[in-house]
């Protein structure tokens, strides 16, 4: 079975770019987008043997997340059931037989940390809905995090480790959602493997290969033995972020 997660920033842009072949060409099970920047109606995208989920924030052209699917799930849940988070698109939940599907576009903490401190509290109710859902059934969770959680996950460690998605607090935050229970299934992989999955749009970064891996597939770790890869698509383009896949046996 394969899923795929992709940030596509700003769904509109990105099908001007290839995104619908992009789709069919890697044809998976489950297909997972962040940062759609859309409202309901302003985009009519539909593909043969899929239904689509889609959580849109209130402020328009901001954040987003959608699923497409092969697979009828038994229920779908938007958002986490915390009021302050539930306002900006940023959480799909499908619950499937054997597990639940969950895409996510975390919280950026922002220039100068401006909202660090809403990321600190969003990270902490975000792993007790991810554990709430773990004691019924494995969870694959997706999507942009907004974290590099290892000096391997970032071109330039050094001079990036104060700012949003490197900092000290973001990577603890990872690593104790990894301690209760989940694992990262790239690293896991490929333990030592560098590659990057968001670059920025300035200073040529992508050309350059100076990116952070900051999209991801984590799942509990009882799925560990499930895990038959785990890929970054490098060699695709249409958005600052390239897709991510997992295929589970």
């Amino acid at each position: 079975m394969r899923f795929v997660s992709w940030n596509v920033n700003g769904l509109r842009a990105c099908e001007g770019k290839g995104f619908s072949d992009i789709f069919k060409q890697l044809d998976a099970d489950f297909f997972c987008l962040q940062e759609t920047k859309m409202q309901e109606g302003q985009l009519d995208l539909v593909f043969d043997g899929y239904d689509s989920y889609w959580n849109y924030a209130d402020k328009k052209g901001y954040s987003g997340t959608a699923i497409f699917t092969k697979h009828k799930p038994l229920s779908v849940k938007y958002g986490i059931g915390v009021d302050i988070h539930d306002h900006e698109g940023r959480v799909i939940t499908l619950e499937m037989e054997k597990f639940y599907l969950v895409c996510c576009y975390t919280p950026n903490s922002q220039d100068g940390l401006k909202r660090l401190e809403y990321r600190m509290s969003w990270e902490d109710d975000f792993r007790d809905y991810l554990k709430q859902l773990d004691d019924k059934k494995p969870v694959i969770l997706c999507g942009d995090l907004n974290v590099a959680h290892q000096e391997i996950d970032i071109k330039n460690p050094k001079t990036n480790r104060h700012n949003a998605g490197f900092t000290d607090e973001e990577r603890a935050k990872f690593t104790d959602l990894l301690a209760s229970g989940f694992t990262d299934s790239f690293r896991f992989k490929y333990p030592d493997e560098v590659k990057y999955s968001w670059w920025s749009y300035r200073f040529q970064a992508r050309q350059k290969n100076a990116g952070w891996r900051i999209d991801y597939f984590v799942v509990s770790d009882r799925m560990r033995e499930c895990l038959d890869d785990a890929k970054i698509h490098t060699e695709i383009f249409g958005s600052d972020h390239c897709p991510v896949e997992l295929d589970i046996l």
